[in-house]
């Protein structure tokens, strides 16, 4: 079965953390990632790459959001933009509306509401979305993720369980709590309900402070009964 190339999106952020958590949320819809630090290193790259989205952070040290949006425009790309902000104040929301963006999201970034805007966008999403969409918080869900968002989801799956089980090996709650967030929500999207609850009580744990052995382990026995074809397999 042939699958649609895959889009090319552009994080844009000056810390390395608020970077990663986007990236990862967008890998496991099937973008191939690039990243920036700040507007003129993403000029740069998206020169190179011409993203088909850009996501950027509206307040960084080495340059603004709305700056980056419309010298972009200025030159010529036609990606799709999405903000974050630590501060979605109305100046903010206005500055971004203006620029184009599709949506203002808070930092940090969460995963259920990412994946929401994010879809009919994706290459999982397997439509072609309108060259001028409006400012919102939220696209209209996708009902059938395909077969590619399959591959992603069951490619995924074993480097977040990873991630979870080295974060609590580690005692990084934080990074367990990230993890654990993002297969959540990629859960939650592929229609594993079980897998999506376990892991979101695994993350507010993490947010506290506590990371519980039992709900790994029995995180790790429901993932395993997840089949070739992303079914979950009866016990």
């Amino acid at each position: 079965m042939l699958h649609p190339p895959l889009l090319t999106a552009l994080v844009v952020d000056d810390s390395f953390a608020a970077r990663a958590r986007i990236t990862m949320l967008l890998e496991l819809g099937g973008w191939r990632v690039h990243q920036a630090v700040g507007t003129e290193d993403a000029l740069r790259v998206a020169a190179l790459i011409g993203p088909d989205l850009v996501v950027t952070d509206m307040v960084m040290r080495q340059g603004h959001g709305a700056t980056l949006m419309r010298r972009l425009r200025e030159q010529g790309s036609s990606a799709r933009f999405l903000v974050v902000a630590a501060r979605r104040t109305h100046q903010t929301l206005a500055l971004a509306s203006g620029a184009g963006a599709l949506a203002c999201l808070a930092k940090p970034v969460d995963p259920r509401l990412f994946v929401d805007v994010m879809r009919g966008l994706t290459p999982t999403a397997q439509a072609t979305a309108p060259a001028a969409p409006r400012f919102s918080a939220a696209a209209p869900p996708v009902e059938e993720a395909g077969a590619r968002a399959v591959d992603m989801y069951l490619s995924a799956l074993p480097h977040l369980l990873s991630a979870i089980a080295a974060g609590a090996q580690e005692g990084d709650a934080a990074s367990v709590a990230t993890a654990a967030e993002a297969l959540a929500a990629a859960s939650d999207r592929m229609g594993h309900v079980e897998v999506a609850f376990l892991s979101s009580a695994v993350a507010r744990d993490a947010r506290r402070g506590v990371v519980t052995h039992t709900r790994l382990v029995k995180l790790v026995d429901l993932c395993a009964r997840i089949d070739q074809n992303g079914r979950a397999l009866a016990v």
